[in-house]
Order: structure tokens, then C-alpha cells, then sequence
């Protein structure tokens, strides 16, 4: 019997609903102050801030899917509100929490990192939004992952080469699969990890995902 997948569901999706209510309730109760009185104005536009603020948050989290990880008998999917990936068990090397070493002192990165044993099946997957988007989302991470002067040659190198094509196992890809291509190599070499799955995505702490995960993985061998 095959098991079953399992499903995360991101702590960041929770409260969409409360958010944008809040937002709504905000942003009309504004509009009656600068209606009613020209002495409201004041209160009217702190309510009008703190609506467009709670609005945008509840938009943001009704954005986000709805279902953010799965655990598959094949693999792991992960959802992006940009597009989807999925890596296959015999593809992943390894899962673990991805670690910045700042001269002396290290800790842990709000992410769960996976190392590929081979980049081309993800590079040759990936939607071209979905990579644009994460492109965006790990620059700070690609940054945050540099602690000594050397590698600040090894950036700029990688920012040099950052838009010219590459070639994965014998296949040539360019544009926006070749840079994302080469952020993954550049973080694993930086990190240890080709993929960055963050934190927020998860219900529950990355160290009980990372348990679940070992244990989905355990069952699948038996």
C-alpha cells in the first residue's frame, strides 16, 4: 500500500481573513471621519494607515497557496504563490537547516536547505516566474552567507558571470534558468544547500519538519 502524502499548510496563510476584515473595517471607519468632521481628520488618518497596512498584509496572505509543502511518495513539492517545484527523494542528497558563519560566531538561517545530487532536473522544471521571484527573495540570503574578504571576489565573480548561459550535464540553458541555475551553485557552495525553503512556509518548527520529514522518508524504505 502507498503512503499517503502529507501536507503543510503555512503559518503565514493563517488569519488572511481577520487581517483583511480588520483592514476593511479600518479603512471605512476612516473615510466616515474625513466625511463627518474636519476635527477628525487626525484620528481618520491614523485608521487610514493602519487599514491600508492590515489590508495589504490579508491580500498578502490570501495570496500565499493554500498548501505550501508536500511530503509524496516520490518527493517533496514546494508551493510558491510564483509556481511550484518538486524534487524526487533519489535526487535529494540531503535536508537539514542551512548555518551563517560570521567570523566567530555561526547560527541557525530561517530556512530549510536541500542539497540536489543533480541540479539539471530542477533547472529543466523550474517556471521561469517562479525562479524570477526567487531570484529576488535569496539575493539578501546570498548576501547574508559571505563572512570573509575572499569571498567577496567569489561574488563578484558570480555577479560578473551571473547572466551568461550555462551548461548542466550537457544541456545549455540562459536567461533566467542560467542565473537561477547559478544562484543554486553559489549557495551551495557559500551554504552546503542548492534550494531554500523558508521558514515561514511551515506549521511547525523547522527542526519537527525536519523529524517529520525523516520520518516520512524512513517509512517509504520499509
Amino acid at each position: 500500500m502507498e503512503q499517503e502524502a502529507v501536507v503543510i499548510r503555512a503559518v503565514t496563510k493563517r488569519n488572511a481573513r481577520t487581517f483583511t476584515l480588520i483592514g476593511g473595517i479600518a479603512l471605512i471607519s476612516a473615510l466616515c471621519m474625513f466625511i463627518a468632521s474636519r476635527a477628525l481628520m487626525g484620528p481618520g488618518m491614523i485608521c487610514f494607515i493602519f487599514g491600508m497596512i492590515f489590508t495589504v498584509l490579508g491580500i498578502a496572505k490570501w495570496m500565499q497557496p493554500e498548501v505550501s509543502i508536500e511530503l509524496r511518495p516520490r518527493g517533496l513539492v514546494y508551493h510558491h504563490h510564483r509556481g511550484s517545484i518538486y524534487l524526487e527523494w533519489d535526487n535529494i542528497q540531503r535536508v537539514d537547516i542551512p548555518r551563517s558563519i560570521q567570523t566567530f560566531d555561526s547560527h541557525d538561517l530561517p530556512y530549510i536547505g536541500v542539497r540536489l545530487k543533480s541540479l539539471l532536473p530542477l533547472i529543466d522544471d523550474i517556471p521561469p516566474r517562479l525562479a524570477t521571484g526567487l531570484l529576488s527573495e535569496q539575493r539578501p540570503l546570498l548576501i547574508s552567507s559571505l563572512n570573509l574578504d575572499g569571498e567577496l571576489a567569489d561574488l563578484e565573480h558570480y555577479l560578473n558571470s551571473e547572466f551568461t548561459p550555462i551548461t548542466l550535464e550537457g544541456t545549455d540553458f540562459s536567461g533566467v534558468q542560467a542565473m537561477f541555475a547559478r544562484r543554486c551553485a553559489q549557495l551551495n557552495t557559500q551554504l552546503g544547500y542548492h534550494v531554500y525553503l523558508p521558514e515561514d512556509c511551515l506549521d511547525r518548527a523547522p527542526r519537527e519538519f525536519l523529524a517529520l520529514l525523516r520520518e516520512y522518508r524512513s517509512n517509504l524504505r520499509q
